[in-house]
């Protein structure tokens, strides 16, 4: 990238990119998050605090950020070369807290508003005992050169992990890192983690060794580039400041002339600040892409999260209603208390045995029972509503355990359980839904049996059976029947079924009645289904509150790659 070419196109794809890094969520706790949410904040901050500020303002002074771990002598330096305190210093551990931003008188204009640094309040006056946390200080200095702007940061190391945290914003902040360490502490890691994202990203960094005894000189130096050159900074200047006893709390002027001398060519000279300020503003704009890869890829395990969790949801959900279509044909609701009812209904158990097995003798049983007094159906109907009943909650039941101890499983899950805790057990109302589900389906089925008994015969062999006890017929032999066969031929309740079917033959005819039948168990699977989908639903609904937009990753990925297109 040259900052000279075409700055308002590429302003105008940082500030793409950058709404689409403020708006991307990571809600769901997968493995990584944490750590994708540090750097999308950290990605955030340095478009806010460095490349759209630097990129609008081309003509801003150079803003040196002098960093370095605790106790090295950071603030002294910057008083040192100001000539004055401005940031307090002292034994205790963390002295600078809250940033002190030193600038020219005529440069207060770049630094008073959120140009830079919009997330920090602007404090002036007088360093206090206490600092305010979350402002930066402006102090004015006729002694620092105008178009240099120092500012001190909190400690990398600090035992305060905002400190920590602040520190390295401000070190993203900087057109220059100002890498203050001493003789005792230069290879400690934390600094150079923090040194090797600078060579990744090509910030223009320069390091103050501090403190150095005159007889080590020529041995820290020379392991100290060797040091710099294996993190790819090789050109990194060294300035080496002897141990010296303090003048009034400042570093005699000699002892750091040379730094002086190179922050105020680099004031003076627009070639050499334009350099610096274009490394690293090239750097970090370089830097993005990758970044924003790293977003993009964040994003992603957040959707296949999702997507495994909304996945083992239906898969629970679609295996109860499989139970269900199952447990309709398969004999379970003809058994037990419908059997009962059932027999109770057309006599007693001994009816089947004397019932002969030819068609004929099955029709002469048929007529006479048509004839006859039909027998009560309030004690058949309720037991077959109670075992449809039962067999729907107990399959919602399993679905809504299976998909719990699924989702305590996979990435993600455990988190929306802890903040939905009813989603442990199916909803209040689940039992009364099933209720008002088989009742409504047993009306269904009544308004079937009138439906095709409109003809002058067939209704009145309706009626004259009662249009109730026909549909608990159709009930039951549309639980019984499956591929094709019915009642004892496969062997379902010693024949519940049977004698149901044969009634419904004799009004309706054989075609009619299987019609009808597969009619009614569909209808019955349609309205589990809808009552399952609204279970299913309200673990879907949990998810949804934390969940990342669908098309995230894309747009990300989109707003990366115009960037690079016309950062190239």
């Amino acid at each position: 990238m040259a900052v000279d070419r075409d700055v308002e196109a590429l302003v105008s794809a940082v500030e793409s990119l950058r709404g689409e890094v403020e708006q991307a969520v990571l809600p769901l706790d997968v493995p990584g998050r944490d750590e994708a949410a540090t750097a999308r904040r950290r990605l955030l901050d340095q478009l806010d605090d460095y490349v759209l500020p630097r990129l609008r303002s081309l003509d801003a002074p150079l803003l040196a950020v002098v960093g370095g771990s605790t106790g090295a002598g950071k603030s002294t330096l910057v008083n040192s070369v100001v000539g004055q305190t401005v940031s307090r210093t002292g034994v205790l551990r963390p002295t600078t807290t809250s940033p002190v931003l030193v600038h020219h008188p005529e440069d207060l204009t770049w630094f008073e508003d959120e140009r830079i640094l919009p997330g920090i309040a602007r404090v002036t006056g007088r360093q206090t005992v206490e600092d305010q946390p979350g402002t930066v200080r402006l102090a004015a200095s006729d002694t620092l050169p105008a178009g240099l702007a120092l500012l001190d940061a909190p400690d990398i190391d600090s035992v305060v992990s905002a400190n920590r945290e602040l520190a390295t914003q401000l070190l993203s902040a900087a057109d220059l890192w100002l890498f203050v360490t001493t003789a005792a502490r230069y290879a400690d890691a934390v600094p150079w983690d923090l040194l090797r994202t600078a060579a990744e990203r090509g910030t223009a960094v320069a390091i103050v060794l501090d403190r150095v005894p005159p007889e080590a000189v020529e041995e820290i130096r020379p392991h100290l580039f060797s040091m710099l050159r294996e993190q790819g900074l090789p050109t990194a200047p060294i300035f080496s400041i002897p141990e010296v006893t303090l003048e009034e709390g400042l570093l005699p002027a000699w002892t750091f002339a040379r730094l002086r001398d190179w922050l105020e060519a680099l004031a003076g000279d627009s070639r050499a600040r334009d350099i610096v300020v274009s490394q690293t503003l090239r750097g970090a704009v370089g830097s993005l892409s990758d970044r924003t890869r790293a977003l993009v890829a964040a994003s992603r395990a957040q959707q296949e999260a999702e997507d495994a969790l909304v996945a083992a949801a239906r898969e629970a959900f679609e295996v109860a209603h499989g139970r269900v279509a199952d447990g309709m044909t398969d004999g379970t609701l003809l058994r037990g208390e419908v059997l009962a009812r059932w027999q109770e209904f057309v006599g007693t158990g001994e009816f089947f045995r004397q019932v002969e097995s030819t068609i004929a003798r099955w029709r002469d049983r048929i007529t006479a029972a048509v004839k006859g007094t039909p027998a009560p159906v309030d004690t058949l109907g309720e037991a077959l509503h109670t075992g449809v009943a039962a067999l729907l909650l107990a399959n919602l039941e399993a679905a809504t355990s299976d998909t719990v101890r699924s989702w305590r499983r996979l990435p993600g899950g455990p988190a929306v359980l802890a903040a939905s805790p009813g989603l442990g057990s199916p909803s209040p109302e689940a039992t009364a839904a099933v209720e008002r589900l088989v009742r409504a389906w047993q009306g269904e089925v009544f308004d079937l049996v009138r439906t095709e008994g409109q003809g002058r015969r067939t209704n009145a062999r309706v009626a004259a059976y009662g249009v109730n006890a026909i549909g608990l017929f159709l009930m039951l032999v549309a639980f019984a029947q499956t591929g094709g066969l019915i009642g004892a031929e496969v062997g379902i309740a010693g024949g519940t079924a049977l004698l149901a079917q044969r009634v419904l033959e004799a009004i309706f005819g054989d075609q009619a009645v299987r019609d009808m039948a597969t009619k009614a168990r569909r209808r019955l699977l349609e309205l589990a289904d809808e009552l399952y989908g609204q279970e299913r639903g309200r673990f879907l609904a949990a998810l949804a509150t934390r969940t990342a937009p669908q098309d995230q990753a894309s747009r990300l990925e989109a707003a990366g790659t115009r960037l690079a297109a016309v950062a190239r």
